[in-house]
């Protein structure tokens, strides 16, 4: 559990909120315009963008917090056994960011012994942003939000960035509760998670996630009044598989996993 008091974390998620701010001034100069794409080991596409948010990110939080941990996508992480650990991505949906789509953003986490207490999701190009923070709900650009009502699958929206992030296996078990969905949509990345914060979907349904694509969504999806973990039902910590389903509420929380155990 978390050893730090409320108004510490207040203090620590008006800070987050500096960071999405700088993180957004440097992605919004470069957006639409021309610059070099690298490719990752994992030929997953990166930019100096990516990595000139994270560095001074962290720079940020080394400077103001110098006994927290960090943990990023493109620089690894230090300090990770720390109580307070910041976990950056700087631009979730590199792709999107590469091609012209708004719909990427910035993740910031501030997890407190293991525990995701601050979460930002900022979608900069559409200047929308989420934050949700431990036993103080969810906003959107300031304004409380909530998740929809919705309590059985055959109601829901469900979204997934990409079919492409499942595994044969993972496709057998989806299978059943695509199928038994009103209706799906692919693409999205982060911003999909804000819909369901916002009332405007339901389900997100991700695998092969990373702590820094998962730690941010929590406290907001949690914030909103929805449930998010793993495809067993398991809270989402640093050394989760990177299976990830959000509900709107626990009702379909519930039938989403008992469809994935099929």
């Amino acid at each position: 559990m978390s050893n730090l008091t409320t108004d510490s974390i207040l203090e620590l998620s008006r800070f987050a909120n500096f960071l999405a701010d700088d993180a957004r001034e440097v992605s919004l100069r470069y957006f639409r315009q021309e610059f070099e794409i690298e490719s990752k080991e994992d030929q997953s596409p990166v930019t100096f963008i990516d990595r000139k948010i994270e560095s001074h990110l962290a720079d940020r939080i080394a400077e103001l917090y110098p006994e927290h941990g960090f943990l990023g996508e493109e620089f690894g992480r230090h300090g990770e056994d720390r109580e307070q650990l910041w976990v950056v991505d700087p631009i979730d949906g590199t792709r999107s960011f590469i091609s012209g789509n708004p719909l990427f953003g910035t993740l910031i986490a501030l997890l407190s012994q293991g525990e995701p207490v601050i979460g930002i999701i900022d979608i900069p190009a559409l200047d929308q942003r989420w934050v949700g923070v431990k036993e103080g709900g969810a906003t959107l650009n300031g304004a409380p939000c909530n998740t929809r009502q919705t309590l059985r699958p055959e109601q829901a929206s469900l979204h997934t960035t990409s079919p492409d992030m499942f595994n044969p296996d993972q496709k057998r078990r989806t299978g059943p509760l695509v199928e038994r969905c009103r209706f799906n949509q692919f693409g999205g990345d982060c911003f999909n998670y804000g819909q369901v914060a916002s009332g405007w979907t339901d389900l997100v349904l991700e695998a092969d996630l990373k702590p820094y694509d998962y730690c941010a969504l929590v406290p907001v999806i949690q914030g909103a009044g929805g449930v998010i973990s793993d495809w067993e039902g398991d809270p989402l910590s640093l050394s989760s598989t990177g299976e990830v389903v959000a509900s709107a509420t626990p009702a379909l929380h519930d039938a989403a996993l008992s469809h994935l155990a099929l």
